[in-house]
């Protein structure tokens, strides 16, 4: 299997742990000094640890769960022989004690060649422009 497939793929597993709700499997995914930004959060998360903790205040404040995620336009370039960018659309389904909501985005996750295999070590999402 080629780089550009094994990262695909290591990207595909991540979007569906997501998508399934399946939050630890999620984070799994992720090396322990990933980093993450946010555009509906200010801080600049440094750690897995950090989303983590982030996540369970979502969910005990406002009941907050993932539905569904669906990810299309996926572009993956290779930095090196160690190193790969990841950028996709996002349509996720969320629920709060609101109700659920569609949400649209785009996402760039930046994985790392680490003991034979692709592991996420940083992640950004943008919400999709209005005009897409």
């Amino acid at each position: 299997m080629s780089a550009i497939e094994e990262v695909r793929q290591a990207a595909a597993i991540l979007v569906d742990h997501f998508g399934a709700g399946r939050v630890q499997q999620y984070f799994e995914c992720f090396s322990a000094d990933a980093d993450f930004i946010f555009y509906t959060h200010n801080e600049h998360l440094t750690s897995r640890v950090a989303y983590e903790e982030l996540w369970k205040s979502w969910e005990a404040e406002i009941d907050f769960k993932v539905l569904s995620c669906t990810s299309s336009d996926q572009q993956i370039r290779l930095v090196g022989p160690t190193a790969a960018v990841f950028t996709h659309n996002v349509s996720t389904t969320v629920s709060t004690n609101e109700g659920s909501d569609v949400v649209l985005e785009r996402e760039t996750i930046v994985f790392e060649f680490i003991n034979g295999s692709w592991i996420a070590v940083h992640e950004h999402l943008s919400p999709m422009p209005a005009n897409s």
